[in-house]
């Protein structure tokens, strides 16, 4: 077994304090790879303080990693020693389901196996992840990371990155698209830049008007204030695709008003609440919400390569592994530009 270094929940209520653990060797197929950047959810906040229910403590989160190999299976194809790699929302699945052959391990008709707080595959030990010195992982969920591109921003890639990448991809987003994202933090921020990247007419839409300079320097065309009736009446039915990445309780049916004719609003954003939305909200326009998890692993590595090749990586804040307390108080009141990432070097 292989001693490794965390930083841990105890509990629901108590800061996340330091924590050692052991990993498994690795398998013939695993990849063994030391941890050098962790970036930080708002899922991760969410799971810590058990917000969805069903947390398991002592629990190490994060699922944006990016490191290199120490050490591999005999029959890893894919990596070596020395190589750098990523792992991201997803560590296993049942392999066999009809997703799972389709490369949409996301959607695993058995349940896919988190990268924390999950139960392995082995129905006796639960998944920990990147706020640790290390991780042991199947070769099948873990990307290779191209040596162009800034290692701890890439990290956010791996969560924040496809969680937006592969809706915009599958709502067919391209050239001309007029597509709104809601709000403008960790995902957003992803989503502008996936969208202006793709070619389409992006606008942020927030609550705060300050977002507004920042929108235009990640490239977005036009800033709608969403406190402002005048604008929201402006942009009433325009709108092709809204991108929700709004995790705090908010009305579903105000930005519903803004969606075309067969326009989609796609829901990455979870909040603590369900939201409510009347029928004739949906009639009219004939519009649709779509919800989407976290890519399958094929796509993540295809978003992680159209990343190095259109050189896109997530704006982050570098922070030593025992600000994380002080970090996710920030998170909550909105104060990172625009994702937190761990340097694991700290911990060691």
């Amino acid at each position: 077994m292989l001693a490794t270094k965390a930083y841990a929940a105890y509990n629901s209520h108590d800061p996340l304090a330091p924590f050692q653990f052991e990993r498994r060797e690795p398998g013939p197929r695993d990849v063994q790879i030391e941890i050098l950047y962790s970036g930080v959810c708002h899922s991760d906040l969410h799971q810590v303080r058990n917000e969805w229910g069903g947390s398991s403590y002592p629990m190490v989160p994060g699922h944006e990693i990016v490191g290199r190999v120490v050490k591999t299976g005999k029959k890893v194809k894919k990596f070596k020693k020395g190589d750098l790699a990523g792992v991201g929302v997803i560590v296993d699945s049942c392999r066999h389901c009809k997703n799972c052959k389709k490369n949409e391990e996301q959607y695993c008709n058995e349940g896919a196996t988190g990268t924390y707080n999950s139960m392995e595959r082995d129905g006796k030990t639960v998944s920990q992840g990147g706020y640790s010195t290390l991780i042991v992982t199947d070769e099948r969920y873990v990307h290779t990371i191209s040596k162009k591109l800034d290692l701890k921003a890439v990290a956010p890639l791996l969560c924040a990155g496809i969680t937006t990448y592969s809706p915009l991809r599958y709502a067919g987003v391209k050239k001309g698209t007029k597509v709104g994202v809601i709000g403008l933090g960790g995902l957003g921020h992803m989503g502008v830049k996936f969208a202006v990247s793709f070619g389409a007419k992006v606008s942020v839409i927030s609550t705060s008007q300050s977002k507004e300079k920042d929108a235009k320097k990640l490239g977005a065309h036009h800033f709608l204030l969403a406190t402002d009736p005048k604008q929201m009446e402006k942009y009433d039915s325009y709108f092709d695709v809204v991108l929700n990445t709004v995790s705090a309780n908010h009305d579903y049916e105000k930005y519903l008003d803004l969606i075309a004719l067969n326009g989609t609003m796609i829901i990455v954003g979870l909040p603590s609440q369900e939201p409510k939305v009347k029928p004739f909200a949906l009639l009219k326009n004939r519009r649709s919400i779509l919800g989407s998890m976290t890519g399958g692993m094929r796509e993540t590595q295809e978003m992680l390569n159209y990343c190095a090749k259109k050189n896109i990586v997530a704006d982050v804040e570098l922070i030593r592994m025992d600000q994380i307390n002080e970090a996710y108080e920030r998170m909550l009141k909105g104060d990172v530009h625009y994702r937190f990432v761990i340097d694991i070097a700290s911990l060691k």
